[in-house]
């Protein structure tokens, strides 16, 4: 299985990651990537960028030599009732947006039962094409609800290769992972596998979530990165485009 698209990169602009916008390009065309989407984390984060950062993304060139670069961004769920930290209308020159649980806006925890009902209202957000690592036993799901809802919803559920790292803070990862891909199989979910980069060298770094699905034998026709066409017409059919 070849994965040609990155779909969560951070550039300095989240105030926590390394490398720009030039320096993932570079790197995605030297490993032969087609696309790569930069999804700063929203306003909400701290140290995160101001709203101008994704208002203002026009003037960023749509192709870095053979790469074509997508405008994105990685929202926080701010609390249980599934509010993000954009207004739809400040994505309208995006072309992509993930929605993610991040530990500084959930101090207090909640239930698998109240993330999951958060879960699945985000996945109704027009703009939200995809459930960013949603593996973290922080904030517990029930995946198969959770997979009915991403198929019904044409949303995609990220394999995060940064979670199933040792070096990740989140826990339980793999465990997570392996019940969420077991029931996109029973409910024909699609997936997509990120790098989840916070520098440029790890752009395109799929390495322990595609060997999390060959050993399982994940069908590669539920995974939407495998080609830019693909993704597009995945992501495409969230949006009614």
């Amino acid at each position: 299985m070849n994965i040609t698209c990155d779909c969560h990169c951070h550039t300095v602009a989240s105030g926590h990651a390394y490398s720009t916008v030039g320096e993932y390009a570079a790197e995605a065309a030297r490993k032969g990537l087609e696309l790569v989407v930069i999804t700063d984390h929203g306003p909400q984060m701290p140290g995160g960028p101001h709203l101008w950062h994704f208002t203002n993304w026009r003037v960023v060139p749509r192709f870095w030599g053979p790469v074509e670069i997508w405008g994105g961004v990685e929202l926080n769920i701010l609390d249980l009732e599934g509010r993000v930290d954009l207004e739809e209308r400040d994505m309208a020159g995006l072309d992509l947006a993930v929605a993610s649980f991040h530990t500084p806006f959930f101090p207090q925890g909640g239930t698998r039962q109240e993330f999951t009902r958060t879960a699945l209202g985000v996945l109704k957000h027009p703009r939200v094409s995809i459930l960013g690592h949603p593996d973290d036993d922080r904030f517990p799901l029930d995946y198969d609800e959770l997979a009915r809802a991403a198929s019904d919803t044409a949303t995609l559920l990220e394999v995060n290769n940064s979670s199933l790292l040792a070096t990740s803070p989140r826990r339980g990862a793999r465990d997570n992972d392996l019940k969420m891909l077991d029931a996109c199989v029973r409910h024909g979910t699609r997936v997509v596998l990120d790098s989840d980069a916070h520098i440029h060298t790890d752009v395109g770094r799929c390495d322990a979530s595609l060997a999390l699905l060959n050993e399982i034998g994940f069908p590669e026709a539920l995974v939407a990165n495998t080609s830019a066409a693909r993704l597009k017409a995945w992501v495409g059919e969230k949006r009614g485009s």
